[in-house]
């Protein structure tokens, strides 16, 4: 399945967020977009996740979901979103609870999401007894339990210390290798973008518009490899210099209202 945004505009009352952008987030890719603050990123994810009506535009999911997915579109939040009165594993299983399945059918899924994430001897743990990266794990164990075709993900790993990030896109990286999952990545860290993307979409200072579109030719794993660290680092410089002058502007802006 593909998601397709043609031509999208936003209007917030009088404030001008997004002008005629068009985006596609092809089968089994993963797309990231970057740009200044304010430009309205978080905006149109929440376009295409369907929480927001564009002003101006339209959004399609081209072609049928696979069997078993119960949620085409799921959203991974950057706060982790997670239920602090409940277990992991209770957790993860907590959006299966309004689908027509069998108890056995959704601890099976639920154990399988645990499995893949590395959270299987932590079933019983509570948010407050995990870290940061954990939490993150469990937040994203519960969207592979609904088995979306599309993740869209804001910023999820912003909140979390260098170490931990670096960790989590690896195992984010192995994890969508194996996995029959698209995404659309939101993220002001354009090494994160570099590092995960097949393709980075930036964006211009508010109103948002794209600006360019950049290609990774080297593919996702290579580029986790320490030998590709001078790749990495030519890419996120080039998408530096797309934005920093806008950044600055957009800085400056959001300091005087």
């Amino acid at each position: 399945m593909e998601l397709v945004a043609t031509d999208i505009s936003h209007d917030f009352g009088s404030l001008a967020v997004l002008r005629d952008v068009s985006v596609r987030v092809g089968s089994g890719e993963i797309v990231a977009l970057v740009g200044p603050s304010g430009c309205g990123k978080s905006t149109l994810l929440s376009i295409l996740g369907g929480l927001l009506r564009p002003t101006r535009g339209e959004v399609a999911a081209i072609g049928a979901a696979r069997e078993g997915c119960f949620n085409p579109v799921t959203f991974v939040f950057q706060d982790f979103a997670l239920l602090p009165w409940r277990s992991v594993a209770d957790n993860v299983e907590f959006p299966l609870r309004h689908l027509h399945l069998g108890r056995k059918e959704r601890v099976g899924i639920v154990a399988d999401s645990l499995q893949r994430t590395g959270l299987a001897e932590f079933a019983a743990a509570y948010p407050k007894q995990l870290s940061g990266g954990m939490r993150q794990r469990v937040g994203i164990a519960r969207a592979l339990a609904v088995s979306p075709e599309i993740l869209l993900m804001d910023e999820p790993f912003s909140a979390l210390d260098s170490q931990t990030r670096d960790l989590l896109l690896d195992d984010f990286i192995r994890l969508m290798a194996g996995a029959r999952m698209s995404a659309f990545y939101v993220t002001h860290n354009l090494e994160e973008a570099v590092r995960l993307a097949d393709r980075v979409v930036v964006l211009s200072r508010r109103p948002g518009r794209v600006r360019e579109t950049m290609a990774l030719s080297l593919g996702r794993e290579e580029r986790a490899a320490p030998a590709s660290a001078a790749y990495v680092a030519e890419h996120q410089r080039a998408l530096w210099s797309l934005i920093r002058q806008e950044a600055v502007e957009a800085e400056r802006e959001l300091a005087n209202v």
